[in-house]
């Protein structure tokens, strides 16, 4: 065998030695699986991850329940500016679709007193296009109001074209709104439901909702035809919210996200760690997280999911966990 390796004669195999090299590589390559479809060096998951279950009604003070989450948390809000996305989707009387106005006025004067230099809330219906209607109907418009708050329809706001952070819809870029991409801290304020696509509407889902309908289309019929999960997951990796506080005071089971029934669990989710907060919530309704489409890849690269991981604050999950009704192709999912 020379010097330089031009002949590699070892075994009879007749490869050089740079050759046998390359095909080494490949054999490991291809022993270890494709590579995912994010760059690993660019996401850490922390070794444990705090989730509150915080009890609270509609008729209490929810600006100081969400702001002793805050505090539980560690979570600084102080000289940003905070979009808050909440559930907006449609409207019917005595049904539990949207996230209540309530709850957005909680969250935006506890950020408020937390020190937030702005707040201002955002949201891109996917089913209803008129922003207004949901504004007026579900009675978030007088919330507003009172509070000075501004809103950004989504579905109409500027918008830059922005590279994915991960590529599960094998697209490159996505074009999205600038009040979501200035912002420096964006809460992600979902409904929970279960979802007859998705399995379950929670802090990740609901950023479907910030995805331009005006470029896109309704009902973010574009992003369904990319997968359902696999839009989940690249969204939450490119826009990656600080916080998620999710209304789970009174739920929606069934044929959710939209006719499905009102559920009354009577808590206030929140957490830094969007995964670790849809598992926690999946577990309290009866799903098992590691079976929702989306969550098993996004224990990967984006949070935690397993219980093991999670450090819950608050009340503990015992005293919320039931079993919310389900349609029959999503019984699989149950924990």
């Amino acid at each position: 065998m020379s010097e330089d390796g031009t002949r590699l004669t070892a075994h009879g195999s007749g490869l050089s030695r740079r050759e046998f090299i390359a095909a080494s590589a490949a054999l490991v390559a291809a022993a270890c699986g494709p590579a995912p479809p994010y760059d690993r060096h660019r996401f850490s998951v922390p070794s444990r991850s705090a989730v509150g279950l915080f009890p609270a009604s509609y008729s209490v003070d929810l600006a100081d329940v969400i702001g002793r989450g805050l505090a539980d948390l560690d979570v600084s809000v102080k000289g940003k500016r905070v979009v808050l996305k909440p559930n907006m989707v449609e409207y019917e009387p005595g049904t539990s679709i949207n996230t209540h106005p309530l709850v957005v006025a909680g969250a935006a004067t506890a950020c408020l007193r937390a020190g937030a230099a702005e707040v201002v809330v955002a949201e891109g219906p996917g089913h209803r296009r008129d922003i207004d209607y949901l504004l007026a109907t579900t009675g978030l418009s007088d919330q507003l109001r009172d509070l000075k708050l501004r809103l950004v329809d989504l579905n109409h706001d500027d918008v830059r074209v922005v590279p994915l952070a991960s590529q599960y819809m094998q697209v490159a870029d996505l074009a999205l709104p600038v009040t979501i991409l200035q912002s420096d801290f964006v809460i992600s304020m979902p409904k929970l439901k279960t979802h007859h696509w998705a399995g379950m509407t929670c802090s990740m889902k609901n950023l479907f909702g910030t995805v331009p309908g005006a470029v896109y289309g309704w009902p973010k019929n574009w992003l369904h035809t990319h997968g359902i999960a696999q839009s989940v997951l690249d969204l939450t990796a490119t826009i990656k919210p600080s916080l998620a506080i999710v209304d789970a005071i009174t739920a929606m089971e069934g044929d959710g996200p939209i006719m499905g029934k009102p559920r009354h669990l009577g808590f206030v989710a929140m957490g830094t760690d969007l995964p670790a907060v849809d598992a926690t919530c999946a577990r309290v309704i009866g799903l098992d997280p590691m079976k929702i489409e989306y969550l098993r890849p996004a224990s990967l690269y984006l949070g935690n999911v397993k219980e093991s991981r999670i450090v819950q604050r608050g009340e503990r999950i015992d005293r919320y966990k039931t079993q919310f009704e389900v349609i029959k192709d999503l019984e699989h999912l149950r924990g």
